[in-house]
């Protein structure tokens, strides 16, 4: 069996920043990541998307982005600078390595792979991302119904539904803008809200919204959480307008508290103050050709985008370990104790102010620490 002394499973920005971070350290981890590129994830993001982050504080340890991009940088862009954070830091992942169990191996651990190889390690960081696996339940009736069904991973353009009729299910983020782009380009959208939202503007009299969050962050929880609010209401004005219902939690507190995101506005609200988005309550069940709402109301549609979001499933990782997830199903802890010492988990915690390439950013270099630390790391 191959050993080494730490792998790294993930070539996202998570599994980079740290097997970066531990190479300015001196050590070598081996790097694991099942698709055929870093970056995956990214590469098949719909073509649109834009960080809601500014670029001065979305860099991974040891290298900012280029002065050329946007404050906001763009999909490709946040690739290309994957593929030369990679580059300028040496790191040549394993790819096409899927990791399947991490199993406690004598006073290591041994990471089995799909291919039926296996590698033991003393030190294992976990960095395969909160959106590894789509949530794609089935609605009532989607059997029968003769249209498109897809979920937001497989949507990359506008250009398939031009002339047609799409049901975008779910507002968070990605459902936001994939409505949006589907209005830009004059199809015929409809956003399917089930639950209420916080929506807060990307930029607010030029000072992003991101900069303002981390700033409130650091107020006491009343204050901060007030002030959230406050702000959200002077700024977005009156959601229920609109046929949103806005979240009685504050923007702030929902993120800290439950790990939810709030939407932060790119144009979407004013496609639906327009009348270019239709908003409609939750789906009671899709019909032949559409859906109906759990208001009464009925729509034809001749697609539908499924925006439900992703579950990270890393328990399944961990066969015979009871791991400690939250209601997401993310660790709740980055450097792992007891009987899951030696592991770490980078790139999961959705739940502080100012992004989760922010967070990364300092959750690799706390990690690269503990690592090259601890003694029985110098002695595998």
């Amino acid at each position: 069996m191959e050993s080494t002394e730490i792998v790294v499973i993930g070539a996202g920005p998570a599994g980079l920043a740290v097997a970066a971070t531990l190479a300015a350290r001196g050590r070598r981890p081996l790097v694991l990541e099942q698709a055929n590129a870093v970056g995956a994830s990214w590469r098949s993001h719909y073509e649109r998307l834009h960080l809601h982050t500014v670029k001065s504080l979305s860099a991974l340890p040891g290298m900012p982005f280029p002065a050329g991009q946007p404050k906001y940088v763009p999909r490709q862009g946040v690739v290309d600078y994957l593929d030369a954070y990679a580059a300028r830091a040496g790191i040549v992942p394993r790819l096409g390595a899927e990791a399947l169990a991490i199993v406690r191996d004598g006073e290591g651990w041994r990471v089995e792979m799909r291919s039926g190889d296996a590698v033991r390690a003393g030190a294992v960081v976990v960095a395969t991302g909160a959106n590894q696996h789509p949530n794609v339940a089935a609605i009532d009736g989607q059997d029968g119904f003769a249209g498109t069904v897809v979920h937001s991973r497989e949507y990359r353009t506008a250009a398939p539904f031009v002339g047609k009729s799409v049901l975008v299910v779910g507002m968070g983020n990605t459902g936001a803008e994939i409505a949006l782009d589907l209005a830009e380009r004059g199809v015929a959208t409809t956003l399917s809200v089930r639950s209420p939202v916080n929506v807060v503007l990307r930029d607010v009299l030029g000072r992003p919204t991101q900069k303002t969050s981390i700033v409130l962050a650091s107020l006491p929880r009343r204050v901060g959480d007030a002030l959230a609010s406050f702000f959200a209401d002077l700024t977005v004005g009156d959601l229920g307008k609109l046929g949103l219902r806005r979240s009685p939690i504050s923007p702030l507190r929902a993120l800290r508290e439950f790990g939810r995101t709030p939407v932060i506005d790119v144009g979407t609200l004013a496609r639906i103050r327009s009348g270019e988005i239709a908003v409609r309550p939750g789906i009671r069940r899709l019909v032949a050709d559409g859906a109906e709402f759990i208001d009464g109301s009925a729509g034809r549609f001749d697609a539908i985008v499924l925006a439900t979001g992703y579950r990270a499933g890393v328990a399944a990782l961990f066969p015979g370990v009871a791991l400690a997830v939250d209601e997401h199903g993310l660790p709740s802890d980055v450097v792992g104790v007891g009987p899951l010492a030696g592991i770490y988990f980078v790139g999961f915690d959705i739940r502080q102010p100012g992004g989760l390439l922010r967070a990364i950013a300092a959750q690799a270099v706390l990690v690269a620490e503990r690592i090259c630390s601890a003694p029985a790391m110098r002695a595998a």
